[in-house]
């Protein structure tokens, strides 16, 4: 039996590491003195929401690995110390956290300046704020709180995850040795995390609803006498992983629901609480509900959950945001008759956010209401709550069109909404077709149907992001609708995949996981290889949001070695460096969140473009139904290269990824260039034909 050879660990970044270099690339964001200043508040609310998540998840499954140690080939692609990993992880956030507090109170000095005071409880001056204050608690927040009384608290009552709560002590007289406890969820779900006070003197206030509940915490409490009160905040982090129930009674849909209910209790992975906190009250309120010597706990400071600085009110101070950017209008199919018409003549590509993701939804609207329009198939990961593709779609069945939906119910945080919209499609005809344990699909596809003459014809669309109206609105994300046949018979036969027990089919134009795409991977890089070799051109450019896989970065390494040149475009995790000046990797952050996926190769002249839902990730390659798809069509062929060029070219927000100058700004070229900005510009000035 051959070994594998041993991998070099010094070429390698660790993940969780890579992807706190990525939330760190935020944090610079919010720190950015050119930005306005509203956008950085912003930015500290994403970053905050990120490292929620990354405890949520990535924490959790090394807790996980450390407990449960047969676990740990299973969760990593190569050995490694999850013990020293989280002591790394543990010092970084420590680091990460004391940044956030100074750029949040740098930010509050610089919108001072802005007559913006965010004041709190002991701050309130005037008597038209105190009265506002009062009367907004006692209309909106009291009747949201619900006291738990420590002394009465049973650890089997799991505080809920993500929410803050207020620990108070209470007491009748200052000095008094006799002391009560009490906890009080802040109702953040119900209400905005933010009051704004009125107006004084030409000056704009605003408090945490935190301090608006500590500045009445008297009348809570009025019955039981308490006159002196302390609070501090606190939240927990609990594990995200689902367990779901093998219990062959019951459908899958019930399975996930039930584990849905199992998270909201699943293990704390981070317990989070005032720094400020007397040492006698930290060790009651803990041990009342359950923290022991073995969890994570992280002194924090007077507010907790910043990603609600993703909701702070902004005054109408238009100056202190980013100027607007309307999308542009498709040349070709604004004010069209007929999207089908368009696509018989011609591929049509759309780039999100700066173009509208309308077009989706006419495209479906209009197969919904066309007569010769026989079927519809779509795939979905992630949708919005309130979803006109939804709405589409059930417009389509009520039609009398046969709508075929594979609605991904493991697609992580948003479980409870694909559920929710899984069954109003049942009730509505939609054929619901619901995940796989173990496998998700992860495609983004639009497959129509025609009958035209005696042949079906079939329309496509293919995409790098998720059909969702609100993140399509600041995600960067690339979909191509098309006529082509040889692209819409393939589709067509990846949702045969679902419906015919997912056995295996051949595909001569569409790559797809887990049957050909790392396969796809390691035979275009040894051709790069070969070209190399031979003195011919081999360049590939590579954009995604993370890569990962071991095996690939491997043949990425020896490609590199042998003279390819690549350049690597790289949102979030990269593990791999850059071990020669073959090897380049940037990561942009700026004003849109880059999703899409878009692969170049130059290979002894000849070029090919793809774009693709699938990431270079263990999960992507071998674990979820992923699609890439070829862009034949040469104009749209050539609008993403002059999009990657562009990118590559970002001097702005662009950053080196690992190596000596990991997380520094690319600052080369006399001319400045934000990416983002270019290429709104350009698709606005270009006429183009795609």
């Amino acid at each position: 039996m051959k070994r594998k050879p041993k991998i070099d660990k010094s070429l390698y970044v660790n993940r969780e590491i890579s992807w706190l270099d990525f939330n760190e690339r935020v944090l610079q964001e919010a720190a950015d003195p050119k930005k306005p200043l509203l956008e950085r508040v912003k930015f500290l609310g994403i970053f905050s929401n990120n490292q929620d998540e990354f405890f949520r998840v990535r924490v959790a499954t090394l807790k996980r690995v450390i407990k449960y140690k047969t676990l740990s080939k299973r969760a990593f692609d190569r050995p490694e110390d999850p013990k020293k990993i989280l002591d790394e992880i543990s010092k970084r956030i420590i680091e990460q956290q004391a940044r956030l507090h100074d750029i949040f109170e740098g930010i509050k000095k610089e919108l001072r300046k802005e007559n913006i005071y965010l004041i709190n409880e002991k701050e309130l001056r005037y008597k038209i704020h105190k009265e506002h204050v009062v009367k907004y608690f006692r209309q909106k927040l009291r009747p949201n709180i619900f006291p738990i009384m420590m002394k009465n608290y049973n650890v089997d009552c799991d505080l809920r995850d993500k929410s803050i709560y207020l620990a108070i002590e209470m007491k009748i007289e200052e000095q008094s040795q006799q002391i009560d406890y009490s906890l009080i969820e802040i109702p953040t779900e119900s209400l905005s995390r933010f009051l704004v006070l009125p107006e004084y003197d030409g000056k704009n206030y605003v408090m945490f609803i935190d301090d608006v509940i500590r500045y009445n915490l008297h009348e809570i409490y009025a019955s039981l006498h308490y006159n002196h009160f302390r609070a501090y905040t606190m939240k927990f982090t609990r594990d995200a992983e689902l367990d779901i129930d093998n219990d062959i009674s019951k459908s899958f849909l019930e399975q996930m629901a039930d584990s849905l209910k199992q998270r909201k209790s699943g293990n704390p992975v981070r317990y989070v609480v005032d720094r400020e906190i007397p040492e006698d009250m930290f060790r009651y309120v803990s041990k009342k509900i359950g923290i022991t010597a073995h969890d994570t706990v992280v002194m924090g400071g007077r507010y907790h959950n910043f990603k609600d600085l993703m909701g702070f009110p902004t005054f109408g101070k238009s100056n202190l945001e980013f100027d607007p950017m309307p999308p542009i209008v498709h040349q070709r199919l604004n004010n069209c008759e007929s999207i089908f018409d368009e696509l018989k003549a011609k591929d049509v590509m759309l780039n999100f956010p700066y173009q509208s993701f309308q077009y989706v939804i006419d495209f479906l609207r209009e197969a919904s209401i066309d007569p010769q329009v026989r079927s519809i198939k779509m795939t979905i990961y992630r949708i919005g709550g309130a979803s006109n593709i939804m709405n589409a779609l059930i417009g389509a069945a009520r039609n009398g069109k046969k709508v075929t939906v594979f609605m991904e119910l493991q697609a992580r945080f948003d479980e409870q909404n694909n559920i929710k919209w899984s069954t109003k499609l049942q009730d509505e005809g939609v054929r619901v077709i619901q995940s796989i344990p173990g496998l998700k699909v992860h495609a983004k596809l639009i497959l129509i149907r025609r009958k035209e003459g005696r042949r079906d014809v079939y329309y496509t669309n293919i995409g790098t992001g998720n059909f969702n109206e609100n993140t399509a609105a600041v995600y960067g994300d690339t979909s191509i609708m098309t006529s082509d046949q040889r692209i819409g018979r393939e589709v067509y036969k990846v949702f045969e995949m679902f419906e015919a027990s997912y056995r295996n089919f051949i595909f001569s134009h569409l790559v797809v996981s887990p049957m050909g795409m790392r396969n796809f991977i390691n035979r275009t890089l040894n051709n790069l290889i070969v070209a190399a070799r031979e003195g011919k051109e081999a360049h590939a450019i590579i954009k995604l949001n993370n890569i990962v896989d071991t095996q690939v970065i491997e043949k990425l390494y020896q490609a590199a070695k042998e003279g390819v040149k690549i350049d690597i475009i790289a949102r979030g995790m990269c593990v791999l460096q850059p071990i020669n000046n073959n090897i380049r990797i940037v990561s942009i952050v700026g004003r849109f969140l880059e999703h899409s996926r878009i692969l170049y190769f130059n290979i002894a002249g000849q070029e090919s473009v793809y774009i693709t839902s699938a990431d270079w990730m263990i999960r992507n390659l071998d674990h979820r139904i992923e699609v890439m798809s070829p862009v034949y069509d040469k104009d749209a062929a050539d609008l993403l290269k002059n999009m990657l060029e562009t990118q590559l070219k970002d001097n702005v927000k662009a950053r080196y990824v690992n190596g000596d100058r990991n997380n520094t700004y690319y600052t080369k070229g006399k001319i400045k260039i934000s990416s983002q900005m270019e290429f709104y510009k350009f698709l606005g000035e270009a006429k183009l034909k795609v």
